[in-house]
């Protein structure tokens, strides 16, 4: 979200954008301008428009205060494992922020002493298979991504066609011996609706493509069930009510 310096936040978002994302911004007091098109679009506007308008761009990996904040994960996930790595961390990429800071975290530990060095998580980047450039690039090979043309799912955090930071990410990958997956919406939505009936967890979509990939892993055999994993949930379910409705095909009764 771009901050100009003299007056309210502004922020661009796709039209599409989940309604309660969109309500918090406005209620928060910022000028909001609905994009038709993707974040990709949304970030060529501020970067067309910042010098002009006097805007700082925040834009995933565009300022390093992001990183670091993600990078939290990484100690909080240790720490709580006791001072352990999982053996795999299913982290939902769109712009890949959150398993970049992990990365840097666990480099850190390292460092500090708090982990003995050996080997890292095996990093699993999951995507949604209407929006997957990391996923395909990690599949043929390339060091970046190629921008993901027609870019659609219910995920609205992983509707990202070409992450800025895809290259880091795709390292990564390689680096610890883990794998990018692309998710379909139906199991997406199969997924968070398993998790809200036999856990009573209200997944973002995005957290569901981690749970659903996770079972993919058991079902190839690429982890054990004694595995011990993380995945990340990286929104509340209820902020996604307006578009899981709609993939779930639910209307609110006459």
């Amino acid at each position: 979200m771009p901050q100009p310096l003299d007056s309210k936040p502004t922020s661009s978002m796709p039209k599409d954008v989940p309604f309660a994302n969109y309500v918090e911004a406005v209620l928060y007091g910022a000028k909001i301008t609905l994009v038709d098109g993707l974040i990709s679009d949304c970030g060529r506007m501020v970067a067309e428009g910042k010098d002009k308008e006097g805007w700082f761009d925040m834009s995933t990996l565009k300022v390093p205060f992001r990183v670091e904040g993600k990078k939290t994960m990484g100690y909080e996930l240790v720490e709580q494992l006791g001072w352990e790595y999982p053996a795999a961390v299913f982290y939902p990429t769109g712009g890949g922020v959150g398993l970049i800071g992990m990365w840097k975290a666990f480099g850190e530990l390292e460092e500090l002493g708090w982990v003995r060095p050996g080997k890292r998580p095996r990093m699993i980047a999951v995507q949604s298979a209407g929006c997957a450039p990391v996923a395909r690039g990690f599949e043929q090979g390339e060091k970046t991504s190629r921008m993901w043309q027609n870019a659609a799912t219910f995920a609205s955090g992983l509707r990202v066609p070409k992450p800025y930071g895809d290259y880091i990410t795709l390292e990564i990958l390689r680096e610890s011996g883990g794998v990018a997956l692309s998710i379909t919406d139906e199991q997406i939505l199969a997924s968070l609706k398993d998790w809200a009936k036999n856990e009573g967890i209200f997944l973002s979509p995005e957290g569901a493509a981690a749970t659903a990939a996770y079972d993919h892993l058991l079902s190839t055999g690429y982890l054990k069930p004694e595995d011990r994993v993380v995945f990340f949930n990286t929104g509340a379910g209820l902020k996604y009510k307006d578009v899981t409705a709609e993939a779930a095909g639910l209307h609110r009764p006459a």
